[in-house]
């Protein structure tokens, strides 16, 4: 079809020679553009074989790299990308704890098969072992809906990866043909998509931290303080690792092409930083490096593929120059974080009596959402990291620390909590969260190690 449902019978062969190379694709397809582009047809014929000749003339200026659907489109392009990543992460992830899951589930029906035969034979048993067992019975009962929304949620992300295929082949049939496509219709299903699976992954993935695991040492190098990470949002395959020794004044970057290589110390490459950093609250998100540039409250995007400098941008009234700093001071004033949420900073400043201010940081711009302010003093924090929305801090530095204090940024509460945290090398000076391996990063006194997490899960009446 044409333009306002004109029926087009035969597919114009066009001339593409007097046509700009962007635009042959589209106008070869039969798709009319709109009067307003300048586009002329100013001949037209018939050739021995049926089809239209037609020769068209094009606009002085580009049309290319003005048009604004053009424009628009990428931006959707983007999105659909973005979202096509999330979707990998979260399908192995699933996958991951699916099997787990499931071996839970058997071992619960064996459980609940065998407690039916104990309640018709309870009277021969001794009265104690029948009410433990039933305790025990009931303590797993609240994880039958939880099975269950897990076997759903699964078949849910394997309902959006055929949607999101589905979503791109179109998008990529349309590239050369803007215009014969509703873009609105377009930016809806993105959009319907992207909101649908933020609300699955919310519900499968997140919960509160209810213990870590002891360490587990993948190398000891460097000096010591520093350190290290992967990217949650790298796509399968890519399994890089960025190694920062030392704290201060420094602008050397090691990365490594994968976790067996850096724990072999082989195969990587150097990057020199414009500026040197402070502190060891750097991140890696989406391909860019985070971190907070020496002697000032900047905190700075580096591109790791463009090898350059993207965006900088001040925290207001930010300390620095270990004005608040963790326990162990090491100019960790301004300490970046990753979750499931996306780009966070932890600050203090003066106005706020040196406690804790947490900021929601725009990972594009660097710009502030929204802050919270914790009333946990900083100088008093060991070191923290976010999980799912949460800020998780813990009373010290030191062998013999736990995580101490969380707040909420859903609720804008906090609580005191107590859970053990084993250090193993007598201190440490960072420690990060990373969302897709779902465990903490920690530069341990020269050691890199790992810790797993535990998260529990709310299971109400409206997820099951």
């Amino acid at each position: 079809m044409g333009m306002a449902g004109t029926a087009w019978p035969r597919r114009a062969t066009l001339l593409p020679w007097l046509l700009p190379l962007c635009a042959v694709a589209r106008v070869a397809q039969g798709f009319m553009p709109r009067p307003d582009e300048g586009w002329q047809v100013f001949t037209s014929a018939q050739d021995a074989d049926g089809k239209c000749v037609c020769t068209v003339v094009a606009p002085q200026q580009s049309a290319c790299s003005r048009d604004a659907r053009s424009r628009q489109l990428r931006q959707l392009l983007e999105k659909v990308q973005n979202i096509s990543q999330t979707i990998e992460v979260l399908d192995l992830r699933t996958q991951r704890d699916l099997q787990y899951i499931r071996r839970i589930e058997d071992q619960m029906q064996a459980l609940e098969k065998h407690f039916q035969q104990v309640q018709e034979n309870h009277k021969d048993l001794i009265y104690k072992n029948y009410q433990e067992m039933r305790k025990k019975m009931e303590d797993l009962e609240p994880l039958i809906p939880v099975l269950e929304q897990y076997k759903a949620d699964t078949s849910l992300i394997v309902q959006f990866k055929e949607e999101l295929r589905n979503l791109s082949a179109v998008l990529s049939q349309i590239q050369d043909e803007i215009g014969g496509y509703d873009y609105e219709e377009l930016q809806r299903r993105v959009l319907d998509l992207e909101s649908r699976l933020h609300t699955c992954m919310q519900k499968i993935i997140c919960g509160k931290l209810t213990s870590l695991s002891n360490p587990l040492t993948i190398r000891t190098s460097g000096s010591r303080f520093g350190a290290w990470m992967t990217d949650p949002l790298a796509p399968s395959g890519d399994n890089r690792v960025w190694y920062m020794d030392g704290f201060l004044n420094s602008r050397t970057v090691r990365e490594y092409r994968s976790m067996a290589a850096f724990i072999k110390g082989v195969d990587f490459v150097l990057l020199r930083l414009p500026h040197p950093w402070a502190g060891t609250g750097q991140v890696v998100y989406n391909d860019s490096l985070y971190f907070n540039k020496f002697q000032s409250n900047i905190v700075v995007r580096y591109g790791l593929r463009t090898r350059t400098i993207l965006v900088q941008n001040a925290l207001d009234d930010a300390g620095s120059n270990n004005m608040f700093p963790y326990l162990w001071g090491g100019y960790s004033d301004i300490d970046l974080m990753v979750d499931e949420n996306g780009l966070w900073a932890a600050y203090s400043t003066i106005g706020k009596g040196g406690n804790i201010v947490l900021a929601k940081l725009n990972p594009k711009t660097l710009q502030i959402i929204s802050t919270w302010d914790t009333e946990f003093s900083k100088r008093s924090a060991g070191e923290a990291f976010m999980i799912c929305g949460r800020l998780y801090v813990t009373n010290s530095h030191l062998t013999g620390s736990k995580v101490y204090f969380t707040y909420d940024t859903n609720t804008s509460s906090y609580e005191y909590i107590d859970i053990p945290f084993h250090i193993q090398y007598s201190h440490i000076s960072m420690l990060d969260y990373n969302p897709r391996d779902r465990v903490l990063y920690a530069w341990n006194n020269g050691h890199q190690v790992l810790y797993n997490v535990t998260l529990s899960h709310l299971v109400t009446s409206n997820n099951v």
